[in-house]
């Protein structure tokens, strides 16, 4: 892991709120409109979470799955600011370009399917899911909101470096390993 790191990614706060929580370990990304022709690529492996609200609401969760925009992390900060809270490392990537592997994401993830099938089909079929090693600090770095920051796109560049030293695994390794199973078992489907 890098000891400091300035890149953050954007993600729904909801799905943050799942990932703090160990209940999900996967990010499931189509990309945004202003990714480029290419789309979204996976660009860094290791990176801040940095929860949004925009699009997002509760008729996009799995049932049951709507208590995540109480969350924190899915609530809007103070005004001007950001909590930079959760810290990924990439695991392993997949880019699914099959719709019937589709069904096989609803347990990994909270999103529903009806939201998972637009993401698929937004421009040019397929979606990536990243499995990811999810680490949270107790205390979160507090980050001013800045204008460069807004827009549909899914890497940030933080204005500065904030250290991953104090970071505290969410899942233990055997919950972990479960959580790598069950992506396998999508990457054989997928082959």
């Amino acid at each position: 892991m890098q000891s400091q790191n300035r890149i953050a990614f954007k993600e729904w706060g909801a799905v943050c709120a799942a990932l703090e929580q160990g209940t999900q370990s996967v990010i499931v990304r189509k990309g945004g409109i202003h990714e480029g022709e290419a789309g979204f690529r996976v660009e860094h492996d290791e990176f801040w979470m940095f929860p949004t609200r925009f699009h997002q609401g509760a008729e996009q969760l799995q049932p049951g799955k709507s208590s995540l925009l109480n969350h924190p992390l899915a609530q809007e900060p103070a005004s001007g600011k950001l909590n930079l809270a959760l810290y990924s490392v990439v695991e392993a990537v997949l880019e699914l370009k099959d719709p019937s592997q589709l069904t096989f994401l609803q347990k990994l993830q909270v999103l529903n399917e009806e939201t998972i099938q637009q993401r698929f089909e937004y421009k040019n079929p397929g979606l990536f899911v990243l499995l990811v090693r999810i680490f949270r600090l107790e205390h979160p770095f507090e980050v001013d909101q800045e204008s460069r920051y807004a827009g549909c796109h899914s890497w940030v560049e933080l204005s500065q470096y904030f250290d991953t030293i104090n970071l505290k695994p969410v899942l233990n390794p055997e919950q972990f390993l479960e959580a790598q199973q069950a992506f396998q078992e999508i990457v054989a489907r997928s082959q």
